[in-house]
């Protein structure tokens, strides 16, 4: 028997699973996806819980104290992007009407130039109601996420009250000499870093692109700085999608030369924020390629959808540990980094 038919076997097998693997997270996409966002919930919560029981809080009142203060937060939160959005999805007839209008007197203007346009080929490809709709939909996506919340919520308290106990545990299940210790709490440092240092960069680009937009006079500028706080998190295109909305306003309200303002507006924040400040302090925190950032990117949001591409980073970080501890499987963990 040839000696490299073991090894082929094995890669095959190996395939295999993670084809099943993957389909099975897909399928369970609408059980796992308000548990994964418990579980990063409460490693972002944990630091706040335990600083509070070093104040001789109980551990049954710092819990609660954690989570009634995460709900109060997401709950104004969410309540100021409802307002708004409701708002806006009622002017967004008129706002596609009048974008029609103007890319029909584009398509016009150019022709009177002599360019031959097909104005229905364009207006297939160079949909403005589309554009303007972008946002809107990965924020049904979240929104049908957040109809859990009273599950998301229970998950994090119960994630709060088992991780009081569980270092105890694991010394108890597997030793005091065991390591699973020291691989948790590395990743958990490492998501607790990346989520605030993401978290504190997005809290940046959002006010200022909404104070930048209301000196400008664009519509809506709350919902946009709020929509490029959170868009922000999604590495690489989120900052793009948040610009589009506001560019389009800006065009119907000001005209093309205050969208193209507005349009280099969001250059020079992105470009401040996301090339200047994040990469000092996160540095290379995360240990991850710039393509394997964008891979994962595509794959968790084609998984677990606008939830997996917020969480994108974390995720591959999980994989990423994980593959660190194996000795079998460590050269992955080393492709996958810089």
């Amino acid at each position: 028997m040839n000696s490299k038919t073991p090894a082929v076997n094995n890669i095959f097998v190996t395939l295999a699973a993670f084809v099943i693997v993957i389909a099975g997270l897909k399928a369970s996409t609408q059980l796992l996806v308000p548990f994964l966002l418990a579980v990063f919930i409460a490693v972002i919560c944990a630091p706040l819980m335990i600083w509070l029981k070093t104040k001789k809080i109980p551990t049954t009142a710092a819990v609660f104290l954690v989570v009634a203060l995460f709900f109060l937060l997401a709950a104004t939160f969410g309540t100021v992007i409802g307002a708004s959005l409701s708002a806006f999805y009622q002017d967004l007839p008129e706002y596609e009407q009048k974008l029609q209008q103007q890319s029909q007197s584009l398509i016009s203007a150019l022709q009177g130039f002599g360019l031959e346009v097909d104005s229905v080929l364009l207006s297939d490809y160079l949909d403005p109601g589309a554009a303007m709709k972008m946002v809107a939909q990965v924020f049904s996506g979240l929104g049908g996420v957040l109809t859990n919340t009273f599950l998301i919520l229970f998950s994090v308290v119960f994630i709060l009250f088992e991780a009081t106990d569980f270092p105890d545990k694991v010394r108890r299940a597997f030793g005091h000499k065991t390591m699973a210790l020291e691989h948790f709490q590395s990743f958990s440092d490492s998501v607790q870093r990346y989520l605030l240092i993401k978290t504190l960069v997005s809290f940046g680009t959002g006010i200022f692109a909404g104070i930048a937009l209301t000196i400008i006079g664009v519509d809506y500028a709350i919902l946009w700085g709020l929509i490029a706080f959170v868009l922000n998190f999604i590495p690489n295109i989120g900052s793009i999608i948040a610009a589009i909305p506001p560019m389009l306003i800006a065009m119907i309200q000001l005209g093309p030369m205050s969208s193209l303002l507005v349009a280099g507006l969001y250059v020079v924040i992105n470009t401040l924020f996301g090339n200047v400040v994040e990469p000092r302090y996160l540095g290379r925190s995360l240990g991850l390629s710039t393509l394997v950032v964008f891979l994962s990117l595509v794959f968790w949001g084609w998984v677990f959808g606008p939830v997996g591409m917020l969480l994108s980073i974390p995720l591959t970080m999980v994989v990423k540990i994980g593959l660190e501890n194996s000795e079998r499987h460590r050269w992955l963990a080393v492709l996958l980094g810089h």
